[in-house]
């Protein structure tokens, strides 16, 4: 997009959170299920501006692609760059790219040999790990992926947990160069290295200048450009929500509720729900998944994000706007060789009219493998073709049917 937009806000509702379970898997395959916790009742007020972690406040951050040339084409609305371009008086399109869990870093059990850390070591470009889908996300407006796991150096592990994931504060770059403006970051991973680990990442995420929304903590992104489709009065706000509903069910759902309110006080445009929920690689959502995300769109949530089993699960169109109930994994430093490599890319063009947004269904996916080879994880995820990319899709629309949705030969969404 050119000149990356830096600018963000966070908000804060305050609530207090435990946080204790985890989850991963490496070669072994081997999946814990988190337990579910309680989330404390809002302690009162709302509070502007980034806040550290407070005793008690087990509180993190939030995480989830777009497209040019041949099958990888971004959407006919958006442009080739962005808002800025697609500016026609009142009238504005804008286009938001979403993928899976990203894991830049290795968990404790795993060997340097073909890690995370080994390709980062001795790659010529930094660039590496997101250069085969860069075209698609720098053609978008804003790109969110989850974040599954620290930034850190501490080396103070949580206690119980199955796998600990974390990598070098400098690998929030590798968002930077793969143009991804924002992530998730409300996850069973985000305590892995305690609260100190969860501040360094903070720090890492705004020293690039990366929108991040975790649990209290809600990320506002506005459009470089886009200022015209307000009457020149301001640009595009985007607000994320990020939520880790696999350790606190159906408590997650207060939370959900006070950070719409924080938006909607900010007079956001488009509000994302990023949630993460589900049953470890199952590719069907669970009854409280289609709840909660339904509750999201009554609640007034533009999109619904999910994350969490490691594999591809359906959308749903519900009311008019979109539910994703599992991005898979995407970039993921935490499996060498995951058994299913399937992933996508889900991308959605928003229209504006004088300010307000147009309700329309402008979606698609884009199909992909998280790494570029196929007997083992190069973590490099990759748009694919040909049988993968019909595969994938007949995936797809066998996840998606009992919602009403089916996808294209290009990915292009059709709600029956």
């Amino acid at each position: 997009m050119g000149q990356r937009k830096k600018r963000f806000v966070a908000l804060v509702c305050a609530v207090s959170v435990i946080v204790l379970s985890s989850c991963g898997d490496d070669l072994t395959q081997q999946v814990c299920i988190p337990g579910v916790e309680e989330l404390a009742q809002p302690i009162g007020g709302y509070h502007t501006g980034p806040q550290d972690d407070q005793p008690g406040d087990n509180i993190g951050e939030i995480v989830l692609p777009g497209g040019t040339g041949g099958d990888n084409a971004a959407l006919p609305e958006s442009g080739q760059s962005g808002a800025s371009d697609t500016l026609m008086g009142e009238r504005c399109t804008i286009t938001i790219s979403a993928a899976g869990d990203v894991t830049l870093g290795n968990h404790q059990e795993q060997d340097y040999s073909y890690s995370f850390r080994q390709a980062y070591d001795q790659a010529e470009d930094e660039g590496y790990f997101f250069e085969n889908v860069r075209d698609i996300f720098e053609a978008d407006d804003m790109t969110i992926v989850n974040l599954e796991g620290p930034l850190t150096l501490s080396e103070q592990m949580r206690e119980g947990q199955t796998y600990c994931i974390k990598g070098d504060p400098a690998y929030a770059h590798l968002l930077t160069l793969g143009d991804i403006e924002a992530v998730s970051f409300a996850n069973n991973h985000r305590l892995d290295y305690g609260e100190q680990g969860s501040r360094d990442t903070v720090a890492a995420l705004e020293q690039e200048g990366i929108v991040y929304a975790y649990d209290k903590n809600v990320g506002i992104y506005e459009i470089p450009d886009s200022a015209e489709a307000h009457g020149g009065e301001r640009n595009l706000k985007i607000g994320i929500i990020s939520v880790n509903e696999v350790e606190w069910g159906a408590q997650a759902e207060k939370l959900i509720q006070n950070n719409i309110e924080v938006l909607r006080e900010q007079n956001v445009d488009l509000i994302l729900a990023c949630c993460h929920w589900g049953i470890e690689k199952d590719n069907y959502p669970e009854n409280y998944q289609q709840q909660l995300g339904r509750k999201c769109i009554d609640w007034g949530v533009d999109l619904v994000i999910g994350h969490h089993p490691h594999v591809l699960q359906g959308i749903e169109e519900y009311k008019g706007r979109y539910i994703i109930y599992s991005l898979a994994n995407f970039c993921f430093g935490a499996n060498r060789n995951p058994e299913d490599k399937d992933t996508m890319i889900f991308q959605q063009t928003f229209t504006f009219e004088n300010g307000e947004k147009v309700e329309d269904q402008n979606a698609r996916i884009i199909p992909c493998m998280v790494s570029s080879v196929k007997t083992r994880n190069d973590f490099r995820p990759t748009p694919v073709t040909g049988e993968d990319k019909q595969r994938i899709l007949q995936r797809m629309n066998e996840y998606s049917s009992a919602f009403g949705v089916a996808f294209d030969e290009d990915g292009g969404i059709i709600v029956n």
